[in-house]
């Protein structure tokens, strides 16, 4: 008895339709409804691969890599001036899921720079700060504060070096007064020397000595 064959059973039409519309692979630029622009790469319609997105509101763009819709790999962040309407970066480096995560420089108002370690877009790691009135940090960094051993070094070369807790000095270290040719080496609690010894550090050669050398015991 010959076996009855009946038609194949064919996918709904629209099932190709959705398909054909998918933004996959290829770039293309397409506008938010407020005015948002990217034109990159796709996958399964979310901004996948290399690619720019400019923000209306701001005029920020952002320019690299992209994961699943969000910025992940490596790319730069620009914001136009307020005045002169020129481009200038704030951040340039890696990022994982949409923040800062990984090395990175970021360029403050007034000047002030960062380059170093990131973790859920805030400086964690080792970095180098470069801050407005012209002192250096450079050491550990936890949530967005120096946090760990690290070096400030101010405008007039006087330095600290030792342990730092939620942005201040706190636990052994070592001032450098090298204006006046001392060495204060000691013990801090939240930025203040709680106990320590002073001695002559290079007092010959400081600009500004003291009066009297300290004495030898």
């Amino acid at each position: 008895m010959p076996i009855a064959k009946f038609p194949r059973a064919t996918e709904p039409l629209w099932h190709e339709w959705e398909r054909k519309t998918l933004k996959c692979g290829l770039r293309h630029t397409v506008y938010a409804v407020n005015g948002d622009q990217y034109t990159g790469e796709w996958l399964n319609n979310l901004k996948h691969g290399r690619g720019t997105q400019v923000w209306k509101r701001t005029g920020a763009i952002y320019s690299g890599d992209w994961k699943f819709g969000k910025r992940d790999g490596y790319g730069s962040y620009s914001i136009p001036d307020t005045v002169t309407k020129e481009y200038k970066n704030v951040y340039t480096g890696w990022w994982k899921n949409d923040k800062k995560c990984g090395f990175g420089m970021k360029f403050y108002p007034g000047g002030e720079c960062y380059e170093g370690e990131w973790r859920d877009g805030l400086r964690s790691g080792w970095g180098q700060m470069r801050y407005q009135d012209g002192s250096v940090y450079e050491g550990q960094w936890l949530a967005d504060r120096p946090n760990g051993q690290g070096m400030l070094r101010l405008p007039n070369e006087n330095r600290y070096e030792g342990s730092w807790k939620d942005g201040k000095k706190h636990g052994p270290g070592k001032f450098f007064y090298l204006d006046k040719g001392q060495l204060f080496e000691g013990i801090w609690a939240a930025d203040i020397p709680k106990c320590g010894t002073v001695i002559d550090f290079g007092r010959d050669k400081a600009p500004a000595p003291t009066q009297y050398p300290i004495p030898k015991v």
